[in-house]
């Protein structure tokens, strides 16, 4: 039993396997390049959190970070005390904090009085600031370029 396949038909398939072997030997040598890495650093810090309410914070705007930036409830955003801001950790780096998802950026700094600390921005949400608390996490952030 023989069946009638249109040339329209093989056309499409034959154009079909080509594109799947075409993106796949892609795909395949993309992954196979090696992409360079940056250096990171890693770095313990104490790390404490900080809302944007009345009361927080210098001047009458608690949404408005010291680089300028306006700080909203959903942003995942860290101050850094200034000492860390010489080692790298300056404006929109993204950093990894232990114990936390995601990456986080940097958008605030903290008073001269503080060291090696930073504070982990939670929105307008007070109670999970307070059980945050203060503690001593680990760091990741890339190497600054010498």
């Amino acid at each position: 039993m023989t069946i009638a396949v249109s040339l329209q038909r093989r056309v499409n398939v034959a154009l079909f396997s080509l594109v799947l072997v075409a993106s796949s030997s892609l795909a395949s040598r993309c992954e196979a390049q090696d992409v360079p890495s940056v250096p990171m650093m890693e770095l313990t810090v104490t790390a404490s959190a900080y809302n944007s309410l009345y009361g927080q914070g210098a001047g009458s705007d608690h949404a408005l970070a010291a680089w300028g930036d306006r700080l909203k409830p959903c942003m995942q955003v860290i101050a850094v005390s200034r000492d860390l801001i010489s080692m790298g950790l300056t404006h929109n780096v993204e950093v990894t904090i232990e114990g936390l998802p995601g990456v986080w950026q940097v958008k605030d700094k903290m008073h001269r009085r503080w060291k090696r600390k930073i504070d982990i921005y939670m929105g307008e949400d007070l109670q999970a600031a307070r059980e945050w608390g203060r503690r001593k996490v680990k760091i990741r952030f890339p190497r600054p370029k010498e």
